[in-house]
């Protein structure tokens, strides 16, 4: 081929290279314009479910409020039916102890004067000793306070019997509700009495000498007369009940006015302190026999009514605490053996720590050898040093 001929081919060339180049722009121009096209329906995708999700979001938000709602609607309503059926299981419990045949709690006069009579009788007379005890309180060795609970006057303790570790609470000197803990630990912890068992008992009490000795509460009742009520904690029923056979009773303990009788038990049983108008400077003794609550043997003692503020029994000797007017320190100051084996001048006069008032109640514990006491609503335990009485 001649030069001519390469001269004549290159516009030809030229021209198909411009005509490929002019498809290859168009190519890219097109398949550009397909990716911004889904670069677009992307874009519009993503924003469509970005807000479906915030709607999605927000829907979500309102069902967790509305939930919430629901929640505290329904957690109002299973207190309120708590308290409902609180009340009920009261209602059922006081029903359950409308015994189908109570006992007699109304003497009449005429047998109500025999038992005074026959009381009498069996005054003062030299008491035998049913155990071994031969201790006495040498000295405080340690207290603790609890924590403070209810009201300045009431009762706490344990069954004077057995095993059990519940602490029942008596709250005032006048109600119908006792609260039971299971143990210390929780009567310690928790301040709500809703952590407590209640028991509503047929007849309100009078006074903080109650006591619970071997399943059953012994609690005094006034009806005219003072009557001590035997009541079973196990069958939430009144066992027995009996009128205390001592005629014009007056407080017990001068800085006690709301206790008439208190019952107290030790490792020879069951004793009622009480006092009378017969004999009204003086406290009196009396030993209970737990099943049938007849007055075994009673006691005129030396222990005077005046300043004392509570007392308790160990191994048959009646220790009465007194105080002031102005509440100081409490102390033993009158020791009195049924027995006759602990010689006055040979028992320990015992002062207990000054703390905040007067003590409302002093239950002893003879499987602990502690008291359990109540003063000024502030609920304190007393471990003590023991130690033999010399005989007389």
């Amino acid at each position: 081929m001649g030069p001519r001929r390469c001269l004549l081919l290159l516009p030809l060339l030229a021209a198909v290279l411009r005509a490929q180049q002019q498809q290859f722009m168009e190519y890219m121009e097109r398949r550009l314009a397909l990716l911004e096209e889904r670069i677009s329906q992307w874009h519009d995708q993503s924003s469509r479910y970005s807000t479906e999700l915030r709607d999605f979001k927000n829907q979500v938000l309102g069902m967790l409020e509305t939930a919430e709602k629901e929640r505290e609607a329904i957690r109002s309503e299973a207190e309120s039916a708590a308290v409902r059926v609180d009340r009920l299981e009261r209602e059922v419990d006081y029903l359950e102890t409308q015994n189908p045949a109570p006992p007699c709690v109304e003497v009449d006069e005429t047998l109500m004067e025999k038992q005074v009579a026959t009381a009498k009788q069996r005054k003062n007379e030299k008491y035998t000793k049913l155990t071994d005890c031969s201790d006495t309180i040498a000295s405080i060795r340690a207290m603790k306070i609890q924590k403070r609970f209810g009201s300045t006057s009431g009762l706490w303790t344990k069954d004077a019997t057995g095993n059990s570790e519940k602490i029942y609470v008596f709250d005032g000197t006048s109600n119908d509700t006792v609260y039971i803990f299971p143990r210390l630990r929780e009567f310690t912890l928790f301040s709500a009495t809703r952590k407590a068992a209640r028991i509503k008992l047929p007849y309100p009490w009078v006074g903080t000498g109650h006591l619970v000795y071997d399943g059953h509460l012994y609690y005094i009742r006034q009806q005219g007369s003072f009557q001590v009520i035997k009541f079973s904690l196990a069958n939430k029923t009144v066992v027995d009940s009996s009128v205390f056979p001592a005629e014009e009773q007056i407080p017990v303990f001068g800085l006690s006015p709301f206790t008439y009788i208190e019952v107290a038990a030790d490792e020879e049983g069951l004793w009622a302190i009480y006092a009378t108008k017969e004999d009204e400077k003086n406290i009196c003794l009396a030993k209970l026999d737990p099943t049938s609550l007849d007055i075994e043997q009673m006691w005129d003692t030396p222990c005077p009514r005046e300043n004392a503020e509570g007392a308790f029994v160990v191994c048959g000797a009646l220790h009465v605490v007194y105080n002031t007017r102005l509440p100081s320190r409490s102390r033993v100051q009158c020791v009195f053996d049924v027995s006759g084996t602990l010689a006055p001048e040979d028992a320990s006069l015992v002062y207990f720590p000054k703390r905040y008032g007067s003590h409302s109640s002093m239950k002893y514990s003879p499987r602990e050898r502690q008291i359990y006491a109540w003063d000024d609503g502030y609920q304190i335990i007393y471990r003590m040093e023991m130690k033999k009485k010399l005989e007389v």
